[in-house]
């Protein structure tokens, strides 16, 4: 086939610098927190504190209380979304993209063990009265498993609040997420808090195209890994006249925007700390153009837990986790092998300016662990 037609061929390091430029880690830019959540369609939060880490990796001059400030007045939301995930997105990300997704939660809620407990019941009016009930006041997922068991006794608590969980667009509000506050999972409805209905559904080509936008180029495995959706591959085909196709070195079809940045493979690039469970890592299938699978063992427990990563020309050389006390802070960088000394320095350099973002005010360590 002729190469016009099969497309360029991109190699890893293509591929890496391509993720690294679009997710904003080339170099710190000075641009509003909330340009950049909605850039990145949303960062994931399965917990509080990565979002700000994820944001301080990308923004020059960033500092925790702007994020928090979002926060508190409703310009983002902690929502479940991708993945059936907990992200943190913009206020109007949150009321576009949760409708696209909704078949996954539907089909995450059928196949679970909390859908095969309610088989049999009409879900409409358990979901009417979720959504009563969050609107009242928000609620965590006991809270209003038990409410709902006292209208439907015969039914386990947890499986009917997951089913609210399930067709409902529940947003988590503060305190929970805000910086040096903790609070329980407490939820209403995208709609009651923001004090407007869901929008139009952004429709799943447009969700695509963004996700190309901060991640490409990309195949339609790597697009489903990202959003959990089936059906993809007829999306891909709408788009394919609008769409660049190239080749990764294994033969994959990749899809970009024609426009889109793809620098030298060669370019240089600064140490980075990327957050737990960052998305930079989460959205292909094929992870290799950032982690190797050694790597991956690495970076993701056998828990579920996704830890903090440590870049070094671009691509994940090891983990890294702070440990606090009243009176200090300790980074410890964990590799599977030592690092050469001036990539080691960048590393120490680049911990200490993290140390001093998340826990300013006390003594400062950082450590390297080899295995």
């Amino acid at each position: 086939m002729p190469e016009r037609q099969r497309g360029k061929v991109l190699g890893q390091r293509a591929l890496n610098r391509a993720l690294l430029e679009r997710q904003l880690l080339t170099r710190r830019r000075r641009v509003p927190p909330a340009r950049v959540v909605e850039r990145l369609i949303g960062l994931q939060a399965q917990v509080p504190e990565p979002p700000y880490f994820g944001l301080w990796s990308r923004i020059a001059g960033s500092r925790p209380e702007s994020l928090s400030r979002l926060l508190a007045d409703r310009e983002v939301v902690r929502i479940a979304l991708m993945r059936g995930t907990i992200h943190l997105v913009t206020a109007r990300d949150a009321l576009a993209l949760r409708p696209v997704l909704q078949p996954l939660f539907e089909r995450w809620l059928k196949r679970s063990d909390w859908g095969k407990a309610l088989v049999g019941l009409d879900l409409d009016p358990v979901v009417a009265a979720g959504r009563e009930l969050v609107e009242e006041r928000p609620r965590t997922f006991d809270e209003l498993g038990r409410l709902l068991a006292a209208r439907w006794p015969d039914r386990d608590p947890a499986a009917l609040a997951q089913a609210i969980r399930g067709y409902l667009p529940l947003v988590q509000v503060p305190p929970r997420g805000l910086w040096g506050r903790s609070g329980p999972a407490a939820h209403t409805t995208a709609g009651h808090w923001l004090g407007r209905p869901p929008a139009a559904a952004a429709g799943a080509d447009e969700v695509i195209l963004r996700y190309l936008a901060a991640f490409g180029p990309a195949s339609v495995a790597d697009m489903r890994c990202w959003s959990g959706l089936t059906g993809l591959r007829e999306v891909v085909a709408r788009l394919r006249p609008r769409l660049r196709t190239l080749r990764d070195e294994q033969g994959r079809e990749l899809f970009d925007l024609p426009d889109a940045p793809r620098p030298d493979p060669d370019s240089p690039v600064p140490v980075r700390l990327v957050a737990p469970f960052d998305n930079v890592l989460l959205s292909h299938d094929d992870r290799t153009r950032i982690m190797s699978d050694e790597y991956r063992k690495m970076i993701f427990t056998i828990n579920g837990i996704v830890l903090g990563s440590v870049l070094v020309d671009g691509f994940v050389r090891g983990s890294w986790r702070i440990g606090r006390t009243r009176d200090d802070a300790t980074l410890t960088v964990e590799l599977l092998r030592p690092l050469p000394d001036d990539d080691a320095a960048a590393v120490t350099a680049e911990a200490g300016r993290l140390l001093e973002f998340a826990a300013p005010g006390v003594a400062h360590e950082v450590r390297f662990v080899v295995r």
